[in-house]
């Protein structure tokens, strides 16, 4: 069973899907899996958005910012509250620099990818559940609740998650592949 899925584990990573895509549609869907496109973009994307975040949270106005959302959270409340919000804040955008380098790290060696990714998945389950606990996340609007544009600027973080889940599976795959090779 394991000699089948290693196999097919392999077939699927050297598939030309180009070859064998029939339609318009399909040869288009085809050209962007064979270019690792989804691949690029949300590696790249979240790369750059965990320096540029963690290198801001660093400053005296990141730091402040993030005060109101972390001081309300009791997943991460207690952070601030053992280091300051400006030491506690340069610690979470460390910490974001750090998943931002492992996960640049995984193109070579896809295991230090994974442990990017999994840093980022718990900064975001953590910063997701931002939106229910942040006073004016959601606001009342002729009696139904919406979000609003904290509430939004925070669900972002919902997509980051899946993002940082999909980059650990994709890592893991690499490595998994590597390890069967040996």
């Amino acid at each position: 069973m394991k000699a089948l899925t290693t196999s097919a584990q392999e077939q699927d990573s050297s598939a030309d899907f180009t070859k064998q895509a029939k339609s318009n549609l399909t040869k288009i869907a085809a050209w962007t899996i064979d270019r690792n496109i989804s691949f690029l973009i949300t590696s790249i994307g979240m790369i750059a958005m965990l320096l540029w975040a963690g290198s801001y949270k660093m400053t005296a106005p990141g730091a402040e910012g993030i005060v109101p959302l972390v001081s309300n959270n009791p997943l991460i409340s207690w952070h601030f509250k053992l280091f300051g919000p400006y030491i506690g804040s340069d610690i979470i955008g460390l910490t974001e620099i750090i998943a931002a380098l492992l996960i640049l790290t995984g193109y070579w060696k896809p295991k230090a990818g994974i442990v990017g990714g999994l840093i980022a998945s718990l900064m975001f389950f953590i910063t997701s559940t931002m939106v229910i606990t942040t006073p004016g996340a959601i606001v009342p609007v002729n009696g139904i609740s919406y979000m609003s544009f904290l509430g939004l600027f925070l669900f972002k973080d919902i997509i980051s998650l899946g993002v940082a889940f999909y980059l650990i599976s994709y890592f893991g795959k690499k490595a998994i592949l590597s390890e069967n090779k040996r």
